[in-house]
């Protein structure tokens, strides 16, 4: 059948339908952006800039946008300040004015204020929007809720937004969160779940804004991008240490109520500083544009970290900021603050690639200058048979070789990549990433900047503009999940506890400050170089400091006694085992050492492990003298401190550790296994007469000792060697030496400290023979000797 108009109505149609299609293609969708807390100092510095920039980026990519900045302010004031605060707005450099006005006009056009209390008004902005959208005729593509206003303000705000201001069907919700995300593990655990009863997973957005810093966004395509020259130098055998830096001249001045809450540590280095070190540590993915993937194994690496001690920080404070928190805060002259502003950390990661390799992190206020990077420094291999006068001084493989990812600000004063030119000619992004022109006389890292490929951004751009981008087009790797934010947690927390009554070093500030704050590290250990001269203690008279007291020699319950302020006592202590240990190997060649859990033996360990060389730890048998009845792989396990803090660190012949048998059959402590009944059987074969050359024991504040308890009697007599106990606190079940197998032994030392430790101290120097009252009072080795190290807190208060 002919049809001689058929053609042309179908070539009509076919067009109408792609002229349908391209406008459907051109309107993705609108989206609502609300900002809560416009009217703050954040906003008002970034978040609308940060805005501004994404409506610039995104305008004719077929969204369309509405900006809604919300407080408690009231309505004129809240207008009034965001209408000051859009007037303000700049483009990017290379924008023509003309072009830039139009779209700043169109932007406030775009811009309300509107105050945001009750439920109700979030039900009323819900209705407006949709009144909106149905008005224009668009489709909601989604809502961002940014929230730059304190955490304790997000429940309510949660609540409201999940009951009466979701996006409809098919659109999406994003909610932005601003640090801190709590104060310690159990408060981000709490605000986490409270938050997860109102949004998913997917829609929550907990910025940390380094993770927009472009030197920072750089690290993973840098690595990806460099993986043929990176995969055999990002590793233990060519990184000799990476340092990870935000320094700051500014003091916390106006900000001391917040300081006082969080310090150095919680402000800085538990998120922006840490990271950065995921980032520098993690295994790279094999696709680094899978935001799953990236995340996945920032937590593997979060997970590698290795349990920080106290000796793993130096802590400091400005000298002014004292009279600043009394001042702000109107507290007593009396007042003394305990609270950080300068923090140098030392992290170890315990895996394959990073074994040994010590990650610097390091942040304070009051500094000499304003700089942020991470440097990673490979070990110098090379040596040149040539004087370096005739080095070629872009390849001679004597030359320090580093890369740094510069965040900003310092003598180089933008963000950049620098590689050594004795490494490699790095690849980035020519569309993003330019070589930086000479600067003649400038020295970065005690190089000439000619000394290195240098790399700047094309565009400078604020960090906020970036996360923003992010946020829109839900890219969730620049963001912290909830599993990745409370695995920081559990990493922190610790360390943060066991420094809470520190007493930071004071500096002046500034480059007055000198050589005061810098520190060195030995082992798992971190100190300040120079020794400070003088603690200026307030109040009248002068304080007793640590030098005028030397080692103190005594008797304690008729026993020899060595009394010293803590690094020294456990310094005496550790001699003391080397000689015992030195000694019992020239005898009988071999030395047998049972070891007492719990906190107060582990800077002995740590001695131990980094300080004592010539011990004969081929020849010695390590022992424990009590079990908490947990799987060994636990934290709470003796013996996993043992490994953590000893360990690890030495070479001990794996058949030499004698670990209690608390876990067998897949059972803990069950009588019926026999563990005790084992352990007595090992002793027995294997150290002569059952006496162990040397006991290291403890003192609990009820007198306990080992797992040898006043309200759990076994143990304390008979004949078993090694017996179950039961403890007053978790876990409950323990396995312990027994009172008359540890009085077998040749020497007996008893480590007592801290000032807690005073009252049963006092107690248990006038008692008798008490061990059903006071089980320490029924150490006594029927042969041997028994030696009491007790620091000054502990013996004299």
């Amino acid at each position: 059948m002919k049809c001689p108009g058929c053609w042309k109505m179908l070539t009509v149609a076919m067009c109408m339908a792609l002229v349908a299609c391209l406008q459907a293609q051109e309107l993705q969708g609108h989206v609502s952006v609300i900002l809560l807390g416009a009217t703050g100092d954040l906003a008002k510095k970034y978040l609308w800039q940060g805005l501004f920039q994404l409506y610039l980026d995104e305008v004719g990519k077929g969204y369309s946008f509405s900006f809604h900045g919300a407080a408690l302010t009231s309505t004129k004031q809240g207008q009034e300040f965001i209408t000051k605060v859009l007037e303000s707005l700049s483009c990017p450099e290379d924008m023509v004015p003309r072009r830039c006005a139009e779209l700043r006009g169109q932007f406030q056009q775009l811009s309300q204020y509107r105050r945001l209390r009750t439920n109700e008004d979030y039900m009323a902005l819900s209705k407006d929007i949709e009144a909106q959208l149905e008005h224009k005729g668009l489709r909601e593509a989604g809502r961002v809720f940014y929230f730059s206003v304190p955490p304790f303000a997000y429940a309510g705000i949660a609540r409201s937004i999940n009951s009466s201001c979701r996006p409809g069907p098919g659109a999406w919700l994003r909610v932005v969160l601003e640090k801190p995300f709590g104060h310690d593990h159990l408060s981000a655990q709490q605000l986490a779940t409270e938050l997860g009863s109102f949004f998913q997973e997917e829609e929550m957005y907990r910025v940390d804004h380094y993770l927009g810093k472009q030197a920072v966004a750089q690290i993973l395509p840098f690595r990806d991008q460099n993986r043929q020259a990176l995969d055999g130098l990002w590793n233990r055998h060519h990184v000799e240490r990476v340092e990870i830096i935000m320094k700051e001249t500014v003091d916390a001045g106006g900000r001391t109520s917040f300081y006082e809450e969080y310090g150095v540590i919680r402000d800085v280095l538990q998120n922006h500083l840490t990271e950065v070190l995921t980032l520098v540590a993690m295994e790279l993915p094999y696709n680094v544009s899978s935001s799953e993937a990236v995340l996945q194994h920032k937590l593997q690496a979060f997970r590698a970290l290795r349990g920080l001690q106290k000796g793993s920080a130096v802590l400091g404070q400005y000298q002014a900021y004292g009279e600043q928190v009394r001042r702000e805060q109107q507290k007593p002259d009396s007042f003394h603050s305990l609270t950080p502003t300068f923090a140098g950390i030392l992290v170890h990661v315990d895996n394959l690639r990073w074994e040994g390799v010590p990650f610097f992190l390091m942040s304070g206020k009051a500094m000499d200058e304003r700089v942020g990077y991470v440097r990673i420094l490979f070990r110098n291999q090379a040596y040149c048979a040539q004087n370096e006068k005739r080095w070629v001084a872009d390849q001679s493989q004597c030359l320090p070789r580093q890369i740094v990812f510069y965040i900003g600000h310092g003598e180089l004063g933008s963000p950049a990549v620098l590689v050594s030119r004795n490494l490699f000619r790095p690849s980035l992004p020519s569309e993003s990433w330019k070589e930086v022109e000479g600067r003649p006389g400038l020295h970065l890292f005690g190089r000439p900047l000619s000394d290195y490929y240098a790399y700047s951004p094309v565009r400078e751009q604020d960090a906020y503009s970036v996360l923003m981008s992010h946020i829109f087009h839900g890219r969730k790797d620049s963001f912290i999940t909830t599993e990745n934010l409370l695995a920081s947690w559990v990493f922190w927390t610790p360390l943060l506890d066991s420094l809470a009554h520190e007493v930071p070093r004071l500096y002046p500030g500034g480059a007055e400050s000198g050589h005061l704050l810098d520190f060195e590290f030995s082992g798992t250990q971190l100190r300040f170089s120079r020794q400070q001269l003088e603690q200026l203690v307030p109040g009248p008279g002068s304080a007793p400091k640590p030098s005028d007291f030397q080692v103190l020699r005594a008797k304690y319950r008729e026993s020899p006694l060595i009394s010293a302020w803590p690094e020294e006592l456990i310094a005496k202590l550790a001699d003391d085992i080397e000689a015992t240990a030195v000694r019992a190997v020239r005898r009988f060649g071999e030395f047998h050492l049972a070891l007492s859990g719990g906190s107060s033996p582990v800077p002995l360990l740590q001695q131990l492990a980094t300080r004592h060389y010539g011990f004969p730890w081929a020849h010695t048998h390590l022992w424990l003298v009590d079990e908490r009845c947990v799987p060994l792989r636990d934290p709470e396990s003796n013996f996993q401190g043992l490994q953590a803090h000893l360990l690890q660190h030495v070479r001990v012949p794996h058949y030499n550790v004698h670990p209690m048998p608390v876990h067998l059959h897949q059972r803990l402590c069950a009588e019926e296994d026999r563990g005790a009944q084992m352990y007595a059987s090992e002793i027995s074969a294997l150290v002569t007469n059952s006496s162990f050359d040397l006991v290291l024991l403890g003192m609990g504040t009820d007198g306990h000792t080992a797992s040898l308890f006043p309200q759990s009697p076994a143990g304390l007599e008979g004949t078993q060697p090694v017996v179950l106990t039961r403890s007053p606190s978790k876990p409950h079940q323990r396995m312990s030496l027994s009172l008359p197998l540890i009085n077998r032994a040749r020497k007996v030392a008893v480590l007592v400290m801290g000032r807690l430790k005073r009252e049963i101290t006092m107690l248990v120097s006038r008692v008798g023979h008490e061990p059903k009252k006071w089980p320490i009072s029924g150490v006594l080795p029927s042969s041997g000797q028994l030696v009491w190290y007790m620091d000054y807190e502990a013996f004299l208060g």
